[in-house]
Parts: structure tokens; sequence; C-alpha cells
């Protein structure tokens, strides 16, 4: 079954040490790329954290990842100091002032002003860390079922073009038999009209040449091998997105030609109604994984 690259989910999780929320955002692109922003708290997991994203499953796709954290309400605008940067400082301004006749006295203020002695009360990293990850687990679950809902949308909106496709090719290959008799016709009538008596062998001859320029039947049979051919690669367990985009360029090819060989306005009318519909696949492919 097919997935779309356009998803969102969003997984919070709240403890001793505050609240964190996951945010993740995926849109269509070539290959899969990973942005991922964290709490400066949680940077030195960064590496495990891309890793366990790459081997979520999602093979293609910009992914734009961000982990908010905010500490515990008890702890909002509360500070402490950090007595063992504290007493290095008192110990170096001790050692400085013995060396200066006229040391002034250190301020308090000035001293908590310095950076490191003051800071936020410290969080348990080891359960955030914990927290994070299993939160992440969630999201990227949450991402991929809302990818795989799309996608579904997305399969059910492709066979519904590919049957209007069928459909339209064998209108006309039921139709060709008639447009040469029509052209077959078309041609008596101007010999008639211009008292012109060619000979039968001639005739003949002018009407194989018309004919195997009007033949599409080769055009047809390719557009019914794409059909099934798309079909079959719908039902891959794998990322097609470039496999269904390639076949569509076959599809358009094969639409320009019969346009070009039709001599019938029905004919005409059909290759356009398929370029509609292989414009409107195109469009959704495009966000197919």
């Amino acid at each position: 079954m097919i997935r779309s690259m356009t998803g969102f989910a969003r997984v919070e999780r709240q403890g001793d040490w505050g609240a964190l929320h996951w945010e993740l955002r995926s849109v269509n692109h070539r290959y899969l790329d990973i942005s991922l922003r964290l709490p400066e708290e949680l940077r030195a997991h960064e590496a495990a954290l891309r890793q366990r994203m790459a081997g979520a499953g999602l093979r293609r796709g910009k992914l734009d990842v961000q982990l908010r954290l905010a500490p515990p309400a008890a702890h909002a605008g509360a500070l402490e100091v950090d007595h063992q940067a504290l007493a290095a400082l008192v110990d170096l301004s001790r050692e400085v002032g013995e060396q200066l006749t006229q040391a002034a006295p250190v301020s308090p203020l000035e001293v908590l002003r310095w950076p490191g002695v003051v800071r936020e009360p410290q969080t348990d990293l080891t359960a955030v860390q914990a927290a994070a990850t299993e939160a992440l687990d969630e999201a990227l679950a949450a991402l991929t079922a809302t990818r795989a809902d799309e996608g579904a949308r997305i399969h059910a909106m492709l066979e519904e073009r590919l049957g209007a496709i069928a459909q339209r090719v064998a209108g006309v290959r039921q139709r060709l038999p008639e447009v040469l008799e029509n052209q077959r016709t078309r041609l008596q009538a101007r010999l008639d009209e211009l008292q012109a008596a060619p000979e039968n062998d001639r005739l003949e001859q002018e009407l194989v040449l018309l004919a195997q320029k009007l033949d599409v039947a080769e055009e047809l049979d390719r557009l019914d091998s794409h059909v099934t051919e798309f079909r079959q690669a719908l039902g891959r367990d794998e990322a097609v997105g470039r496999r269904l985009d390639f076949l569509l360029q076959e599809f358009n090819r094969e639409a320009n030609t019969l346009s070009s060989k039709s001599q019938d306005t029905a004919m005409t009318s059909a290759a356009v109604e398929l370029k509609v519909l292989i414009e409107q696949m195109r469009e959704q492919v495009q966000n197919v994984e």
C-alpha cells in the first residue's frame, strides 16, 4: 500500500522533570531529509534520536522535527547557586586579593553575575531522555499512520483515474474500424468529386498508407500495459513514488502520440481526456513516498 509524504503528529509527556512535546511535520521530497531541533539539555542525544527516526520506516520526505522542554511549574523563574562554582570563584578572588595592596571588597551581586554561579534548578536528564525517546516512538507511529491514511486516499483516487483511462482506451480501440471506414468513404467521395478513376491497386495502396498513418493500436496496447504495471506498483510494499512518476511520463507520451495521429473528433476528445486524467494523477503522485 502506498503512503503519502505529507503528515503531522504531536505527542506530549509530563513528569516531575516538567513537560515535553514532540511536533513532527513531513512534506514531499526527493529523499528522506530530517531536520531536528532539540533543547540544549538534550543536544548530546541528537545522534541517537536521528538514528531512531531513520529506522522508523520512513523512506522519503522532508521531515521537520522539534522537541520542546518546559521545566515544572515549581521551577518557573527559580534560581539556585552552584556552590562548587561559587567556592572556586571565592578561592580565586582571595588568591588575587593577596597579590593586591589595595583590593576593594567583592560585592555579592558581582559574584552572582559571574557565569555559572547562578543557574536554574537541575533536571534529571536521564528521566527526560527516557520520556523523550518513548514519546518520539509514539509520534513516529502516529506520523506513519497519518501518511498511510493519506496514501489510502491517494490510492483510491489513482485507481479511479486508471479505470477512466482504461475506459477511454477501450473506447478508442472500439472506434478504430469506424474511423478507418470513414476515411475510406471520405477518400472515395473526394475521388468522385474530382471525377478521377484510379486503378484499384493504387486506391488500395493509398488506403493502406492512410491506415498505417492512423493506426494507434500500438499506442493503445502500451497504454493498457502501463495501466497494468501502474496497478502492480501500487500494490508494492516499498517506496514507489519515483516509479509511478516515470510511468506517468510514459502515459503522457502515448497520449501525445494518440493525439497527433487522430483524424477523428471523438479520438481527439479521448486523447485530451487522457491528458487531463494523467495530469490529475501526476499531481497526486508527486506526494507519494
